[in-house]
């Protein structure tokens, strides 16, 4: 839940307008560096059927109506009347926050809809260019004057068949004659006793099941510590004395 605010009502009885625009005018506002985008002039006239009604009309500033959306816009137009209505029927009040501050600014009074001057030559520009614009298909047929590549998905990308191929080359080239193999063994054994598997791949260069077969032949796998998981030459093929436990 939110935290309790107080609410300042010292605006409560103020009337205010409500007002709607076209979503022209409004896109233009929000783009306008200005606070005064327009000006609002209300007169009231008599006539003998009606009586008397007020007349309200609103102006928008010239630099406000050159603002365009896009470069191929038309122009707007700058003159608007306000259609009123009575908000008799429904009780509406405008508030505002600032930071922790929440205030009531009124109550609305009177409901209005901004509409353009009746046959205005700039709004039927605007309406038809929306009409027209909407009409455009999303999806159109271009000719191309080159070739385009096309990139389609494949099962297994070209460098990977080429890694995979060199893997089996080098596997086949890199198997040498056993003798040659055991001269490496006994030379990296005369070095150290226990080794690895891959310590082995990489000193022989061979492939691992291939190194596995001799290894069985003229080692041993020791499968308790403290040299588990390690290969080490049988007592038969040592040329190094073993060291004591003392």
């Amino acid at each position: 839940m939110s935290a309790e605010k107080d609410l300042d009502c010292g605006s409560a009885t103020r009337g205010l307008w409500l007002v709607k625009v076209p979503k022209y005018i409004s896109t233009r506002w929000n783009k306008s560096s200005s606070l005064e985008v327009g000006k609002l002039a209300i007169s009231k006239v008599v006539s003998p059927s009606a009586g008397s009604a007020i007349d309200v009309r609103f102006v928008l500033h010239d630099f406000v109506a050159a603002i365009k959306e896009n470069a191929d816009d038309t122009p707007i137009p700058k003159e608007h009347k306000l259609v009123l209505s009575n908000n008799n029927a429904q009780s509406l009040a405008v508030y505002s926050q600032c930071g922790d501050k929440l205030s009531l600014e009124g109550k609305v009074v009177e409901k209005a809809e901004c509409r353009p001057s009746h046959n205005d030559k700039d709004y039927m520009k605007l309406k038809k260019q929306s009409i027209f614009r909407a009409s455009q298909p999303q999806r159109t047929v271009k000719q191309l004057d080159r070739i385009v590549n096309s990139y389609k998905p494949v099962s297994d990308h070209k460098n990977n068949i080429e890694f995979e191929q060199m893997k089996k080359s080098e596997g086949k080239k890199s198997r040498e004659d056993k003798d040659k193999v055991m001269e490496m063994l006994f030379a990296a054994f005369e070095k150290h006793q226990y080794y690895n598997i891959k310590d082995l791949v990489r000193i022989t260069r061979q492939p691992i099941t291939y190194l596995k077969e001799i290894l069985k032949e003229f080692c041993n796998y020791n499968l308790k510590n403290p040299h588990k998981n390690m290969w080490e030459l049988k007592p038969e093929y040592r040329h190094y004395k073993e060291q004591s436990d003392d």
